[in-house]
């Protein structure tokens, strides 16, 4: 049975229903990036602080803007303090990305802008993306809603160009506070298009005075206040989070010199099955258009191909000269590639897909999604909670990880404040530093809540510490995923002292 493909849209919607809330809330929060966000998240709606983003009461985090923090807050908030309230926001920048999509599709693919928004729903990438809580898919669907508006002003009806130039710069200004500055990647096709294809005189063209004020007006406020609460944060920011991003491998995120090809050439390739065929064949057929697109009237023909090789490929350079490569880093643009997707479906005159491959792409996406939930792993926060109730004797009011790995999903799971603790005082950043505090100063909180956590491998090595230090380290139930779940005690006969400078370590016990 095949679908009529004139009025798709219903189909769509489905699939793309199904695919981004389906078994929403199955999976606990896997640590490192969904514990870390929803934590935030968690500390903002405790705290009524929505300013300043916090891994606990103590410590900042400021490796990014606010704006997936507050989505996560906002909709815990609303819907209860569950994985699938915190992964509602993503699923829904997913949902905006298949609309925009069509929408795009629709300027710069007419009559296949059905298949435009069909192709972005199923592609893998973007499919199983939809329900992992990180940055990028908040940041996707401002950045698309951006070049969307700016496809409108500039393929849509002359008098509504100013409207959608302003819904470009405030669409660019939530980017820019959802990762920073490179939020602002797609302006560089937009720039090289203006200047490639210029465009007969409009009202409204790119009004770049009024759109950089909607931009600063929206953007700038939340820098201004942190910076200027925050002494050194501005250098943090350039220094660390976008030079050190970009020119340096500080982060460990394949910075060799062939790691561009490795991760951007397999989260192209294989991030785009089923729809890879259609998108090879463009590819191939890129050298010839670029050498038609020489002569200015070619240019002007040939626009919308023009637009979406720059949408894809100029981002695409950057991120490949940057030396932190991750996969979603990519993740906006799979809108592009989707009209593309579209355009190369029209070109070849392919029927619509069958009823029945949707289907099986569906129930074969769903099953890997809740094979994924069932899947062991040291990652699932949910089981981690679990284990530490088994093991614990009194209420847990924070976790405390020594040297290791912090669990921050827990704070969802278990309803704790999460810690990372460090053997001895070390000198480290002002902002984000590696270890929340030293072990001499939280063992003179004597937190009767608290629970440790430490690798099996360490653990005689930091009861000895501790015993040092005039407390007693009791292991609670046999380790879990490798590590020792211990309370601490005073030791009897002995009396802790307080710290009286723990920032230095002078800290020790009395007799």
């Amino acid at each position: 049975m095949t679908l009529r493909w004139r009025n798709p849209a219903a189909l769509v919607a489905l699939v793309a229903l199904l695919l981004g809330l389906g078994f929403l809330g199955t999976r606990a929060i896997w640590d490192p990036d969904e514990g870390r966000y929803t934590n935030v998240a968690l500390n903002m709606l405790d705290s009524g602080d929505w300013l300043h983003p916090r891994r606990n009461v103590d410590v900042g985090h400021w490796t990014k803007p606010p704006v997936t923090y507050w989505a996560i807050a906002a909709s815990m908030g609303l819907f209860g303090r569950n994985p699938w309230a915190a992964r509602l926001p993503i699923a829904c920048a997913y949902l905006a990305c298949v609309y925009l999509a069509w929408r795009v599709g629709r300027r710069l693919a007419p009559g296949a802008h059905g298949m435009a928004a069909l192709a972005y729903a199923t592609m893998f990438v973007p499919a199983f993306s939809s329900q992992i809580i990180t940055t990028d898919f908040i940041l996707a669907a401002a950045q698309t809603l951006a070049m969307a508006a700016y496809v409108e002003a500039r393929f849509g009806p002359v008098g509504a160009a100013r409207r959608w130039i302003a819904l470009m710069w405030f669409a660019f200004a939530v980017a820019f506070m959802t990762k920073g500055p490179p939020a602002l990647l797609p302006l560089l096709a937009v720039a090289a298009f203006e200047v490639l294809s210029p465009p007969p005189p409009r009202p409204g063209r790119l009004a770049f005075a009024s759109g950089a004020l909607i931009f600063l007006a929206v953007a700038l406020p939340w820098y201004l206040v942190v910076v200027i609460g925050q002494p050194g944060l501005l250098e943090y920011f350039v220094g660390a989070e976008v030079v050190g991003r970009f020119a340096s491998d500080r982060f460990d995120r394949h910075g060799e010199w062939y790691g561009w090809l490795t991760v951007y050439g397999a989260t192209v390739l294989l991030g785009t099955l089923p729809w890879t065929r259609l998108l090879l064949r463009w590819v191939r057929g890129l050298p010839a258009q670029v050498r038609a697109w020489r002569t200015p009237a070619a240019r002007i023909e040939g626009a919308p191909d023009l637009l979406l090789a720059l949408w894809v490929m100029l981002p695409l350079l950057v991120f490949c000269l940057a030396q932190s490569r991750m996969p979603l880093y990519i993740l906006p643009l799979f809108v592009p590639m989707a009209v593309i997707v579209a355009r190369q479906w029209r070109a070849a005159s392919l029927p619509w897909p069958r009823t029945r491959w949707l289907v099986l792409v569906v129930l074969l996406y769903t099953a890997i999604r809740l094979a994924a939930a069932a899947w062991p792993t040291h990652k699932d926060a949910g089981a981690w909670a679990d284990a530490i109730r088994e093991r614990a004797v009194r209420p847990v009011t924070v976790v405390l990880f020594v040297e290791d790995m912090a669990r921050y999903g827990l704070n969802l799971h278990l309803d704790a404040e999460i810690e990372k603790i460090s053997l001895e005082p070390l000198a480290q950043s002002r902002f984000n530093p590696r270890f929340d505090e030293d072990l001499a100063l939280e063992l003179s909180e004597e937190d009767p809540g608290a629970i440790w956590i430490a690798r099996q491998e360490r653990w005689d090595d930091i009861r000895q510490r501790i015993a040092a230090r005039g407390y007693r380290a009791v292991a609670r139930g046999t380790p879990f995923q490798g590590r020792v779940v211990f309370d601490v005690e005073p030791r009897p006969g002995r009396t802790p002292l307080s710290c009286t400078d723990a920032s230095v370590g002078d800290c020790g016990t009395l007799p």
